[in-house]
């Protein structure tokens, strides 16, 4: 899958700019021209990297920043302004920027931060995780479900929900979930794997007992699948 850019900028020629060279470097970009909108598009877009103008229309993007790390949202934050000032550059990453770069800048410079977030990111596990309205915080063992509930895991539950979000569209066998999971000390029966997915079944599914994102391949394992597979037409 292409990273995925989440660029919230307001002027129209530089957002046109910005994001033709960012889909040049192969990145799917969403443009987003307001602070109130990027706190929408960032719970649902789920991006990999947030591009983010500080001044903004609604809200600017120091509050957007900070709100969304109140929430638990660790996705990297690249500021841009025209403010550049060092106690401003230090109240961007206060908030919980990861870089700050002033206006004007080099186009070089600007695609080379943004390659360089990306690759951090890419080298640390996701400690959150959305899906299907979904949020996962695996460093807190919580779950914030669509419907607004909270829910906390077990240590087993994360791990397992925590490989197969890593595999994503693979199918995970029982024995390298044993594996990771318990580790060569402990031999548990596959019995108790299967226990685990039904947890998380009525944790995540609609409908838990025809399900959409825990699949069993019966025989081998599980696979999980963070968009619901369309349906065969008749």
């Amino acid at each position: 899958m292409r990273p995925r850019v989440m660029l919230v900028e307001d002027e129209p020629a530089l957002a046109a700019a910005l994001q033709d060279n960012l889909e040049g470097e192969g990145y799917a970009v969403e443009v987003v021209p307001d602070g109130q909108t990027a706190l929408e598009r960032w719970r649902a877009f789920n991006p990999d990297l947030v591009v983010l103008d500080v001044m903004l229309p609604r809200l600017d993007g120091l509050q957007v920043c900070r709100q969304m790390r109140s929430e638990g949202f660790s996705t990297p934050v690249l500021f841009l302004s025209a403010k550049g000032a060092p106690e401003e550059r230090v109240e961007g990453l206060r908030v919980g920027g990861d870089d700050y770069l002033a206006k004007p800048f080099h186009l070089p410079e600007f695609l080379l931060r943004v390659r360089n977030l990306l690759r951090r990111r890419a080298e640390t596990p996701a400690q959150v995780y959305t899906f299907a309205g979904h949020r996962i915080d695996f460093r807190a063992w919580t779950v914030y479900l669509k419907g607004g509930r909270k829910e906390f895991l077990g240590e087993r539950e994360v791990a397992i929900l925590r490989l197969l979000v890593e595999r994503a569209g693979e199918v995970v066998s029982r024995d390298e979930i044993l594996d990771r999971v318990w580790g060569q000390e402990v031999f548990p029966s596959s019995r108790t794997i299967d226990n685990f997915v039904v947890r998380l079944r009525r944790l995540f599914e609609p409908d838990p007992q025809n399900p959409v994102h825990f699949h069993t391949v019966w025989g081998v394992g599980y696979r999980f699948t963070p968009e619901p597979e369309p349906k065969e037409q008749p």
